[in-house]
């Protein structure tokens, strides 16, 4: 305890003030966290929550969900609360961010289930215990619900995009870090059998009534061996078409793969990498933005620590705010 708050609380004391509440105060000012968990039938997850500087100010705050890939925790070892350094983020920026973490029981690697059907679907398995923990933080923290993003590593993105498709009415945008598209299961071994248009169908019928176009954000690493680059061209495939489909369940073309703008950025010290938009037909807000990097292998780019931190660049962590700043339900 420094010795400002010292002489405060004891200042407090002389008149009478309640120290808890001071003390809440001081809390918030340096900002903190918090650890909790979510149970319900389809089993529990633990998760831990960042506050930022001036949390609790009345001001009702933008949540970003985190989800670790394969061989991580959300807030432990290997965490991915380490590897893409959020909370530097948040406590600049202003927002909440969540780190869940994977069950051993539920699997024995730490990833999460993205590829089994029984976690693909709303109400059920890990996308509501997700889900779960998402509304306990908002309710709790009396965040902003218009604001509120989902974003992933490996396994972990994969999960991010079935939230993006299961729960469209919780999540603003989401954004996948070296995953792939929807039922991505059903693609493999032979991808070439079904096609992203078949998967988007998939991923448009679990929305329902809840279809809407998510902004998506999509990094993908040339040198990835993991996740190759063809996962993430599908991904960009598979997500305009459901983009194409969520307004009027048809494809007519009001949404395609063919990018609006395409740029290739080579910064100082950074990897290069090649920025791809994409838009509705005759313009409109962005809703794929896609990240190409150069030479990157199976890991965050810009990391901060762990064996999937790639720290030369780009800051992915930055660029992912910044594509979820600008969005809202």
């Amino acid at each position: 305890m420094g010795a400002r708050l010292r002489r405060a609380l004891v200042v407090a004391a002389t008149m009478g003030m309640s120290l808890t509440f001071l003390t809440d105060r001081a809390v918030a000012a340096a900002g903190h966290d918090e650890r909790s968990a979510y149970i319900s039938a389809a089993g529990k997850v633990d998760y831990e929550v960042h506050l930022p500087p001036g949390y609790g100010s009345g001001k009702k705050l933008p949540v970003v969900v985190a989800l670790h890939g394969c061989g991580m925790t959300g807030f432990g070892i290997n965490s991915m609360k380490d590897l893409t350094r959020f909370n530097r983020i948040a406590d600049a920026e202003g927002f909440i961010v969540v780190y869940p973490s994977q069950d051993l029981l539920r699997n024995g690697l730490a990833c999460w289930n993205a590829f089994e059907p029984a976690h693909q679907h709303r109400g059920g398995g890990e996308p509501s215990l997700i889900a779960g923990a998402t509304n306990d933080v908002v309710q709790r923290y009396h965040a902003d619900t218009t604001r509120v993003h989902v974003a992933g590593a490996s396994s972990g993105a994969a999960l991010a995009v079935i939230m993006a498709v299961t729960y469209p009415d919780v999540y603003a945008s989401a954004a996948s870090v070296a995953g792939g598209e929807y039922a991505l299961d059903k693609v493999k071994p032979d991808p070439d059998a079904v096609s992203p248009l078949d998967t988007a169908k998939l991923a448009h019928a679990e929305m329902g009534p809840r279809a809407r176009q998510v902004p998506l954000l999509i990094e993908q690493g040339s040198a990835d061996t993991t996740v190759p680059p063809w996962v993430g061209d599908r991904l960009a495939s598979h997500w305009a078409a459901v983009d194409d489909l969520a307004p009027d369940g048809i494809l007519d073309g009001d949404v395609d793969d063919v990018p609006e703008a395409t740029s290739r950025v080579a910064a100082p010290g950074e990897r290069p990498y090649t920025h791809t938009v994409y838009t509705a037909r005759g313009g409109g807000p962005t809703l794929i933005e896609k990240y190409d990097v150069e030479g990157l292998e199976h890991k965050w780019p810009g990391g901060g620590s762990g064996p999937f931190a790639d720290p030369s660049g780009p800051d992915m962590s930055s660029l992912v705010w910044k594509f979820f700043s600008e969005r809202h339900l």
